[in-house]
């Protein structure tokens, strides 16, 4: 692919290159603020040979754009001292976290262009060679990732399965967490331009000599890319693999002659108004842009908690549920499996039996004595876990009163306050709502050797954002390959996930409800809203039946607590904790 470049051209004269340059820039100028106005997003990646001039393309764009809706996001290079403390998992290139979270980091809002100065795939080039090589210096490791990948970037290797990374490619896992962040960004409503500078053997090694023989540049020239220098024509091969597999459709890569840098400056500029140009012209998605302001509505309902006398507002919400169940149905086909998440394997629908509480739990004193050694357990687990760096997340969906906040508390009791963090998951945030929906929860990921407790989650989504219309059918019906995708990569980076359902009957629901509003001390734990959502039980069943269905798979399955009896199900949340934490603790 990279043959593709001509470098036989001649250079652009200044004359030539101003009135051009001017021309373009003033079309960019207008049409990013046409599509900020229609909330149109670009994310815009520079790869490429190191000393390419990447750097300068970005600054000589930046000085022309309105730098408040824009915003630069600069790749380190990769921590391999760091990674070689704990082979065999995936790290982003800062450190103890997954690849993919630091992108979605410094994710702008639609309406806004983000540049990202080297990005996703300088990471898995970087994870890939470390992994199938385990060399600590890049040139002999890209010898031997050449060396070993002879027909194909996707061939499956043996050093991989020696150094115990994944059970597959690494390559391949890479490119599909690639894959799976550009769709999901072009399905919210951003623009994906990819380009790759390039420059030939003979220019980068100039470039590279001059930066390092420059008194103020010479820190930006590490021994290693001097030493890379010798590597050029394998390092060549694996680059042309990379950007022929990762040429999507959707998110095509544009290929920038880096030894010319005016003529560079006009191809990437002609790159942009070429795609807003294009993003304007197809004009915002009505469902999106009705879901958007649905999730707009529902934000300002939640803050405003709304009380007696909304009888209009619960007609309007009526109507908007029916409209949903419409939409839902005729969604149905489309959400009966994952759209092309080849790689994922469903673990089946959960097993719901409210029937084996009482026999394990008869009495207060055999419960708090259970209780107690789960708690006690759980807290050495937790210290081990540290130790070793490994993160845990602990999920909780579940009917209104089921009793998800005592469980959580039960957890947190065991363990040291400062090694766990709450998120909640309210009514989103404007810049929430601006943003694709699982970027909320990029953003709130543990520590590694820390424990997230999520109370509700990213399957707001496919529950309440379904059920209520606040999002459209094909937003909720595509959440779940989306969902799918963000669990792998949190598994894949080494997070032990915990999903957790806390059941119900509806009877039991209903004696709780009425307790509640009977208790003065404890009628502010029940409102209309629950009232409201009770009476609409099939709606949010079928909505969580094709949850447990469309996203319990192998790696991330679904555990059930029945909890009709509180003390069962938090016993057994702990014990499925300690389970999990002692598999991996211990494994090996």
């Amino acid at each position: 692919m990279l043959e593709q470049v001509d470098f036989d051209v001649e250079k652009m004269t200044k004359e030539e290159y101003k009135p051009l340059h001017k021309e373009l820039i003033s079309k960019l100028v207008v049409l990013q603020q046409k599509a900020r106005s229609e909330g149109i997003g670009l994310v815009v990646l520079f790869e490429g040979w190191g000393g390419a001039g990447k750097g300068s393309r970005i600054s000589d764009l930046m000085y022309e754009l309105d730098a408040r809706a824009t915003s630069v996001h600069v790749t380190e290079d990769f921590d391999v001292d760091a990674a070689e403390k704990f082979p065999g998992r995936p790290w982003g290139v800062s450190g103890f976290q997954p690849v993919m979270q630091e992108f979605w980091d410094s994710l702008g809002e639609r309406g806004t262009i983000t540049f990202y100065d080297r990005g996703w795939y300088t990471a898995a080039i970087d994870q890939a060679l470390f992994e199938l090589t385990g060399e600590k210096a890049k040139p002999d490791a890209v010898k031997k990732m050449s060396e070993e990948m002879k027909d194909s970037l996707l061939v499956e290797s043996g050093a991989s399965k020696a150094r115990g990374a994944f059970h597959g490619d690494v390559v391949a896992s890479y490119q599909r967490m690639a894959h799976n962040f550009e769709q999901m960004l072009v399905d919210d409503g951003y623009v994906v331009i990819k380009l790759f500078v390039h420059v030939r053997k003979e220019a980068q090694k100039k470039r590279i000599k001059r930066l390092r023989n420059n008194p103020n540049t010479a820190w930006r020239v590490s021994d290693e890319k001097i030493a890379q220098l010798k590597q050029y024509d394998r390092a060549y091969e694996l680059y042309d693999r990379l950007l022929e597999t990762t040429n999507f459709a959707f998110a095509p890569w544009t290929l920038v002659n880096g030894e010319d840098k005016r003529a560079a400056n006009l191809q990437v500029a002609q790159a942009l108004v070429d795609a807003i140009e294009h993003a304007l012209a197809s004009g915002p998605d009505a469902a999106t842009e009705e879901a958007m302001w649905k999730a707009a509505e529902n934000s300002i309902r939640a803050a405003a908690a709304i009380g007696e006398g909304g009888a209009e507002e619960r007609q309007a919400e009526d109507a908007d549920a029916k409209r949903a169940a419409a939409e839902a149905e005729a969604a149905q086909q489309h959400a009966q499996a994952p759209r092309g998440s080849n790689y994922i394997i469903m673990a089946g629908y959960p097993q719901i039996d409210h029937s084996k509480a009482k026999p394990l739990i008869e009495t207060d004193e055999e419960y708090k004595a259970q209780l107690k050694a789960e708690q006690a357990r759980y807290f050495e687990l937790e210290l081990e876990m540290y130790q070793k760096r490994v993160p845990l997340m602990l999920m909780y969906e579940g009917w209104d009163a089921a009793g998800k906040g005592g469980n959580i508390k039960r957890v947190c009791q065991a363990i040291d306050a400062r090694a766990y963090t709450i998120f909640p998951s309210p009514a989103p945030t404007l810049p929430e709502l601006l943003h694709p929906h699982l970027w909320r929860y990029w953003i709130k990921l543990p520590r590694a050797g820390h424990v997230g407790i999520y109370d509700r989650s990213w399957y707001g989504r496919v529950l309440v954002e379904r059920v209520e219309g606040f999002a459209s059918a094909d937003q909720w019906s595509r959440a779940y390959d989306e969902i799918n995708a963000f669990e792998h990569e949190l598994v894949q980076w080494g997070a032990i996930l915990l999903k957790f359902w806390v059941d119900i009957t509806p009877e039991e629901q209903l004696r709780r409800f009425e307790a509640r509003q009977a208790d003065p001390s404890k009628s502010w734990k029940i409102t209309e809203e629950d009232w409201r959502n009770r009476d609409k039980y099939p709606q949010y069943k079928q909505a969580v039946d094709d949850m447990f269905r469309l996203t319990s798979t192998t790696f991330a399955p679904w555990i059930v607590l029945e909890s009709d009896d509180k003390h069962y199900a938090r016993v057994q949340a702990l014990r499925a904790i300690n389970e999990a934490l002692e598999e991996r603790m211990h494994r090996g």
